[in-house]
């Protein structure tokens, strides 16, 4: 749907997107496109069935306005006050306009548990839109809540490669200082073989673009990508990419298959060889060895990861992250499935964990109820796994 289109046509209320980043939890999410503009990595199982539209700005801006109108009401509520709840959102704002319960939800949560700090902008791609368009929505936001610190979205490498330098400069000084780009891999075997829409040249002339304008990076890599076939080369190019770029933030997001997407079929026809987790530590430890020359901050902030705390600043806290993961490696095998199991069922979030009796015991007795075995680990691993996607 083109934005043309979409101002003709009236407005249905405030609305939100299925996902956002981690780190992005407590932040207000506004959306300004629905979906994905690609929609074909065969890893994602997210929007494969929904078509892309862009929202017109003045949609855009009437959910900006909706949150305003329910924060400055609740600003309004006497402390200790119970009586504003989302089920009477009409006796807040005075009327019952589409969405409106939606908005009030938003503005709860913002301003009592996120502190009104940060915005993201939703869906997939939020950069996609027309610069100018960009740039009122920016305006808009900073009318409406001037003491907001951080305004982030997601968007592709392809989307951010087509910018000028002068277009990303001008939404940074109207606001928008953090940009997270899904850059998986920098192997061009394996964007090719995923279906990622880009190449490892498109991934760093963003990347530097997005650096240049002054605006916080946050790249996105999938350990296990390259199935065990190409585990080397994905850890290995994709460190020597993220080495040009120098992101302010590398995110590890483990390579999951849910049967919804469509590399599952590949997993399930013998074409793709998924790697077990040992192989995925024994990756990681290559790719972080290969990091060099850069002050990224490496984040392990998702349950798909096996290692919760493999989290530090380079080139400072470098060795200490390859002696976890060694640690890992060095263990004996019948713990390291243990491990496994007791992360995957959000019992441990690092090593360290199993040196509590209780989490311990815990991950022991569901071992042995789900009769794990070296010959199933991984596939009792893999579906604990979907329940997180």
């Amino acid at each position: 749907m083109s934005e043309q289109k979409e101002k003709r046509n009236s407005y249905h209320g405030f609305e939100q997107g299925p996902i956002r980043p981690p780190s992005e939890a407590l932040s207000l999410l506004i959306r300004v496109t629905r979906n994905c503009p690609w929609n074909r990595c065969s890893f994602c199982p997210v929007y494969k069935h929904a078509k892309f539209s862009v929202r017109s700005v003045e949609h855009v801006k009437q959910d900006i306005d909706s949150v305003h109108r329910h924060v400055e009401a609740l600003r309004e509520t006497p402390r200790g006050s119970n009586r504003i709840r989302p089920t009477c959102v009409s006796e807040v704002t005075g009327n019952s306009l589409p969405g409106e319960s939606q908005a009030f939800a938003a503005a709860f949560q913002w301003l009592f548990a996120g502190g009104m700090r940060s915005v993201f902008l939703q869906d997939a791609d939020a950069l996609v839109i027309k610069p100018a368009n960009m740039m009122s929505i920016l305006a808009h936001l900073k009318k409406r809540f001037p003491f907001v610190e951080r305004i982030t979205s997601y968007s592709r490498s392809t989307t951010i490669a087509s910018r000028k330098d002068s277009d990303l400069e001008d939404m940074r000084n109207a606001g928008l200082n953090r940009i997270h780009i899904g850059l998986e891999s920098g192997s061009d075997r394996i964007l090719e073989m995923v279906n990622k829409g880009a190449t490892e040249d498109k991934q760093i002339i963003a990347g530097l673009r997005v650096k240049r304008a002054g605006i916080e990076l946050s790249e996105y890599v999938m350990p296990g990508l390259g199935g065990r076939d190409l585990s080397k080369i994905h850890a290995l190019s994709t460190a020597d990419a993220l080495n040009e770029i120098d992101p302010d933030f590398i995110r590890m997001r483990t390579l999951a298959i849910p049967r919804h997407s469509p590399l599952f079929q590949e997993y399930k026809a013998g074409r793709f060889a998924k790697c077990t987790d040992r192989m995925v530590a024994e990756e990681i430890l290559m790719f972080i060895e290969r990091l060099e020359g850069i002050t990224s901050v490496i984040t392990s902030d998702h349950i798909l990861n096996l290692f919760g705390d493999l989290e530090g600043t380079l080139p400072h806290d470098k060795e200490r992250m390859i002696g976890m993961l060694r640690a890992y490696l060095a263990m004996g095998s019948e713990d390291q499935r243990l491990y496994q199991v007791g992360r995957r069922l959000g019992v441990f979030s690092c090593i360290g964990d199993m040196e509590d009796p209780h989490r311990l015991s815990t991950a022991e007795k569901a071992y042995r109820e789900l009769g794990v075995t070296p010959d199933n680990v991984d596939e009792i691993t893999d579906e604990l796994m979907t329940r997180y996607i």
